[in-house]
């Protein structure tokens, strides 16, 4: 357990989105164990004593949007609802809690609102998460509130400015330090086609790993395939992209086994893109600024749609990459991404994320993944720049 613990802190650290002082976890093993802050500690200890789950992950976001996102709320409310797709399908909302609303006993508030929800926001402490079953699933619930208030906070701005004392400030240190140049440079890729089971193992974890180490997915979410004709070599469901070994399902392309029973949940979108389209490797990420961007829509005010991300007919264009709506799995995404993607090499779906083809091997779908997100990143600040003044 004391591995598990020190392995996630390690990855929040890594991520840049946990200050790495301000980390707690605390996990239920034949006694509770926790470890990080002190303070968060306790904290995280006796909120998990309260839950019926197995561990628990309580640590400020080196990010204060969360923060900013609880003031500018008002009073009387009690959550804040990014659009984001993973919000929409892992988190339904965020609840907040302010320092008024603890009382004398905050882990016993926080657990008894935690005990519905897998994140909420606590004002003074920042991010707590639960994870049912294991230190794994912490993890993942705490990244997906970082990942989704990252991307209501960045939306917000460009909507409403800002409205709170040193978000100006804040804002400008994010977009000028913590932000980072994003690049393949430095990134190897295997020359393709590739035939052997083991060469398309090795690249397709290889490639997981530098999606998640260059901020392109958080590592439980996107997904990976790859074909050598006759079969779909396909990251597993709720794999994490950067341990993907072990975790990939080779699938025949014909769909005449249930091996892909434990497959991605984008099978089908997989599939159905490789008939559609003259390639070999697909790449699918969480880019935040891709996802920021495909929300904002010129035509929204003059729209009588209301369910977007999944109902609206139209394909835009963002940077020459098409824009449309879709449900995750065989309904939606499956039926949305192939007609538009194969010219282009890429796609982003509506709140959701960017799908990139590479004809032959992972290099173009990976650098096609970069081009996406550069874009995006300078057209949202083009825009704000436009609004605001830079």
């Amino acid at each position: 357990m004391h591995y598990q613990i020190e392995k996630y802190r390690r990855k929040l650290v890594a991520d840049r989105s946990a200050l790495p002082e301000r980390i707690a976890f605390a996990a239920q093993d034949d006694i509770v164990i926790a470890a990080g802050d002190a303070a968060l500690s306790r904290l995280a200890a006796s909120v998990l004593g309260r839950l019926n789950c197995l561990a628990l992950c309580a640590a400020a976001p080196a990010l204060p949007f969360a923060h900013f996102l609880l003031h500018r709320t008002e009073s009387s409310e009690r959550e804040i609802v990014p659009r984001d797709t993973e919000t929409r399908t892992f988190l339904h909302d965020i609840p907040i809690l302010r320092h008024s609303d603890l009382g004398d006993d905050p882990a016993e508030t926080i657990a008894h609102v935690l005990g519905n929800r897998k994140g909420i926001i606590v004002e003074g402490i920042g991010i707590v998460a639960s994870g049912a079953l294991t230190v794994e699933q912490a993890f993942i619930n705490w990244s997906s509130v970082f990942h989704s208030t990252f991307i209501k906070y960045l939306e917000d701005v460009l909507e409403e400015g800002f409205k709170l004392p040193g978000e100006a400030q804040a804002f400008d240190d994010f977009r000028r330090q913590w932000l980072q140049p994003l690049t393949a440079t430095g990134l190897q890729f295997k020359n393709g086609p590739l035939w052997e089971k083991a060469d398309i193992l090795d690249e397709m974890a290889r490639v997981g790993r530098y999606t998640v180490e260059r901020g392109l997915v958080d590592s439980f979410f996107g997904n990976i395939s790859y074909s050598n004709g006759d079969l779909i070599y396909i990251s597993q469901t709720a794999s994490s992209l950067d341990e993907l070994p072990g975790c990939i399902d080779p699938v025949p392309f014909e769909n005449s086994s249930t091996v892909g029973i434990t497959a991605s949940s984008e099978l089908v979108a997989h599939r159905r893109i490789f008939e559609t389209a003259e390639c070999r490797a697909i790449l699918h990420g969480h880019p935040r600024f891709a996802v920021v961007m495909s929300m904002l829509c010129d035509e929204k005010e003059h729209c009588s749609i209301t369910d977007c991300w999944k109902d609206c007919p139209r394909v835009r264009v963002m940077g020459g990459t098409p824009v449309v709506a879709g449900e995750i799995g065989a309904g939606g995404i499956a039926k949305s991404v192939p007609p538009v993607i194969a010219e282009p090499g890429r796609a982003i779906v509506y709140g959701h994320g960017v799908f990139t083809l590479g004809r032959v091997d992972f290099a173009e779908a990976f650098q096609a993944l970069v081009d996406v997100e550069n874009w995006c990143r300078e057209e949202y600040f083009r825009r704000f720049d436009e609004i605001y003044g830079g």
